[in-house]
């Protein structure tokens, strides 16, 4: 241990105001850094834990498997105690003794977890639940529920965990099981900080900790402190969260050595390194904390949790200027996680590599440590993109700033490269289409966690260069930086880059202001934010659209570009879709273009036309639906007659083509919470791609997805994620959406229009837009960019 004396006299040694410490720290430091840096240890492999479950179950199981799995989890080994656990429910099944094997099974779901395999986790739950209740296990009962809500906060299905707690909480207080009550109020607040509310949060810790130290749990209370720490520093009481903290580490020393103590260590230390931020000398406390971690890892064999010590503390590193020591440490952390196999750390020292190697000037080296810290976050699953103790975030808050990184640097080298006289050369070509294949990996893989795995599995990946599909098309890939927006443009005669002085964030401020200017329909204000918008985005490209003859703007917006109506863009004169055509797609490899079959389709159009759930009429809808009805004929199903069960019954019988709705819905931050409302209640958008999705396996897969009247959260790209990925959802080829509810009188005529329109086989999806809003456009009362402006076409746009 290291002595207060120790910790007083090198905090004196911190410099106020200069970002780094004064020499006299850092010979300590590195006294503490070579304590901990002695060999690996034992292999095994960890993850951050629940927490034990209840110790008095050991001698009710019917083997000494259970005793061997929590010894095996107690030092890290959590495949072996997965192991142990997985043969002691088979014991107990085989002996039908139900009572024993849900208590093996609820163990196993905590090795499941702790590997992030949460679905898995949550199966042997369920199995589990019904076994505990069968025996009349009331505490093993409440010990599952308490385990599903857990699981359920992990995954982020928020609403399940809330009901899971509720059930597990009064079962746990009646049975008088104050550790188990102590366990529910900390997944509580998790649940709260889950929720954005940090106050809350620090309550349900504070009576977490209260219920652990009644119960004599002292591992339990010090990561119960640890998190209400977290929550105190959310919710901007610094002070109170140290105080926290020193008495969590306080608890931890009291705790005997174990996988889920030195994971309680690192979440303290990475606490410590947050409130730093504001009170620098706190960064001692985390480097001793994680020393501390290292050394009780080392002593148990538990090498994932020493690889993420030794990260961590070049990490403290690295915030002090020292990126050679920093790189000694990453090294060794990434060493320790790759013995072990642990692709969940691995890439996060790889990114750290590459970042000190870049601020040591070894460009070429940080450039092939980025390209490594990418691919591994390629070959793993979201659920794993986080460190110990860490909430759960976004693909792209957690890895979205390694993809920036590394598509900076392609984008510097191509700099450089035509600094040297090289423009069009097929060297700049190849750089360039590395930074666009890196921002399309990050695109994929924030697509991959919105909707699940199996959708973007499950569609057709492009692999035909899409410029050259369509020679009158220009593809237009914009990138925001930091301190820069580059574009990279395909055209016909190549690929280009055109680097604009415009910092990314502030291009996304200016395009949530337009989006406000638009709503209120103020032309002053609007036409003035979207001159500068086109200024800054198609201006630059122009003359080369002139001389390509281009007609057709697919752009690949992402971040708040992603709610930006392009269409509405002006050059002082007139909107972008009086000189062009316009459509956007998610993704470039997830885009098959082809054009329409021409051949009469069959149609599926549904709508709601009366007032339902709170929503208003939208009388115009029976009309749509009749027009489309007399353009194309098919199917046609109107308020009560559109429920989802009828409409997942038609899909199973006819082959249909173009499948348009017509009815209120909503795009959401999270996929789950985003619906269409049918005539008989809501259709969610996963259960719409369930239904549709089954087309994508027929010879002809479904060509358009029409959503009229649909709506995306104002000023969240998030849920704009959620409008440019429903085609791809959907297994369509193209999808026609709405950025915010429209007039339905106006959809109604821009609906008309379009499908009229879409039956010359010379006239392509994009162009067949373009000319629906150009009729509105020409409308005296729908001229206002309101009305035809949040139309999108989605993916295939020919």
């Amino acid at each position: 241990m290291l002595t207060m004396a120790w910790r007083q006299q090198n905090i004196r040694a911190w410099r106020p105001g200069t970002g780094h410490w004064a020499g006299a720290w850092w010979p300590a430091l590195v006294g503490v850094i070579l304590w901990a840096l002695g060999g690996l240890g034992a292999v095994g492999d960890a993850s951050p834990a629940w927490g034990a479950a209840r110790a008095g179950a050991a001698d009710r199981l019917p083997s000494q498997h259970l005793a061997t799995g929590l010894e095996a989890f107690r030092r890290g080994d959590i495949e072996a105690a997965a192991k142990a656990w997985q043969a002691a429910a088979r014991v107990a099944a085989d002996a039908k003794q139900p009572q024993a094997q849900s208590r093996a099974l609820t163990h196993l779901a905590q090795a499941y977890a702790a590997l992030g395999h949460y679905s898995a986790a949550a199966a042997s739950l369920h199995a589990a639940l019904p076994l505990a209740e069968h025996a009349g296990d009331r505490t093993q009962m409440a010990l599952v529920l308490a385990r599903l809500g857990d699981v359920a906060v992990a995954t982020g299905d928020l609403v399940a965990a809330d009901q899971r707690l509720r059930d597990a909480l009064p079962l746990a207080r009646a049975l008088g099981a104050t550790d188990l009550v102590a366990t529910i109020l900390h997944t509580r607040g998790n649940l709260f900080l889950a929720h954005q509310q940090p106050h809350e949060a620090l309550a349900a810790y504070r009576d977490s900790a209260a219920a652990a130290q009644q119960a004599h749990q002292v591992g339990m209370a010090a990561r119960t402190l640890a998190h209400a720490a977290l929550a105190a520093e959310r919710d901007g009481q610094a002070q109170v969260s140290r105080a926290l903290l020193d008495e969590a580490q306080a608890h931890l020393h009291q705790a005997a050595p174990s996988h889920d103590t030195a994971y309680d260590a690192l979440f303290i230390g990475r606490t410590y390194q947050r409130l730093a931020h504001a009170d620098p000398p706190l960064v001692l406390r985390a480097a001793e904390v994680f020393a501390e971690a290292a050394d009780q890892a080392q002593r148990l064999g538990d090498t994932r949790a020493v690889s993420y010590a030794w990260g961590y503390l070049g990490r403290l590193y690295e915030d002090a200027g020292r990126p050679q020591e920093a790189l000694q440490l990453t090294r060794r952390a990434a060493l320790a996680a790759q013995r072990v196999s642990i692709p969940e750390a691995l890439y996060l020292w790889q990114w750290q590599t590459g970042r000190l190697l870049r601020a040591l000037g070894e460009s070429e080296p940080a450039l092939a440590a980025y390209e490594r810290a990418v691919a591994t976050v390629q070959a793993i699953r979201p659920e794993l993109l986080h460190g110990p103790g860490s909430a759960s975030t976004s693909f792209r808050a957690a890895v979205g700033p390694l993809y920036g990184e590394l598509t900076d640097l392609y984008l510097r080298q191509a700099a450089a490269l035509e600094a040297q006289g090289q423009a069009g050369t097929p060297q700049v070509e190849r750089v360039l289409g590395q930074a666009r294949a890196t921002v399309e990996q990050f695109k994929t893989g924030e697509l991959r966690e919105y909707f699940g795995d199996e959708c973007v599995a499950a569609a057709r990946r492009s692999t035909t260069a899409l410029e050259r599909v369509a020679p009158e098309t220009a593809i237009v890939y914009p990138i925001l930086l930091a301190d820069r927006t580059e574009v990279l443009v395909s055209l016909p005669a190549g690929l280009k880059r055109i680097a604009l002085p415009i910092p990314g964030p502030q291009l996304e401020q200016r395009v949530t202001i337009f989006r406000n200017a638009l709503d209120e329909r103020d032309p002053l204000r609007y036409l003035q934010h979207a001159h500068a918008l086109y200024t800054w985005l198609i201006q630059p490209l122009q003359a080369d659209l002139v001389a390509g003859h281009i007609q057709t703007l697919v752009f690949v917006p992402d971040g708040a570009l992603r709610l930006l109506p392009w269409a509405a863009l002006h050059d002082g004169q007139q909107f972008l879709i009086e000189h062009y055509a316009v459509a956007i797609t998610p993704s470039l490899t997830l885009t098959e273009p082809r054009p329409l079959p021409h051949a009469q389709g069959q149609v599926l159009a549904a709508g709601v036309a009366s007032a339902v759930a709170g929503f208003p009429p939208l009388p115009r809808v029976r009309e749509e639906l009749q027009g489309l009805q007399r353009l194309y004929g098919g199917v046609v199903l109107l308020d009560q007659e559109f429920s989802p069960e009828r409409l997942d019954r038609l899909l199973r019988q006819g082959p249909f083509e173009i499948v348009h709705i017509a009815a209120h819905g909503q795009f959401r931050p999270e996929a789950a919470h985003s619906f269409l409302l049918t005539g008989q209640g809501p259709l969610t958008m996963a259960q719409l791609g369930q239904l549709v999705g089954r087309l994508r396996f027929r010879e002809q897969p479904l060509e358009l997805l029409t959503l009229s009247a649909c709506e995306t959260a104002r000023g969240d790209d998030r849920a704009a994620l959620g409008l440019a990925g429903v085609a791809i959802q959907a297994g369509a080829r193209s999808a026609l959406a709405t950025l915010w509810l429209v007039a339905d009188e106006a959809a109604a005529v821009l609906m008309e229009v379009f499908y009229q329109r879409l039956q010359d086989p010379t006239v392509s999806r994009a162009r067949a837009l373009q000319q629906a809003q150009r009729t509105l456009l020409q409308h005296p009362r729908y001229a206002d960019p309101f009305f035809w402006a949040p139309f999108l076409l989605i993916n295939n746009w020919l």
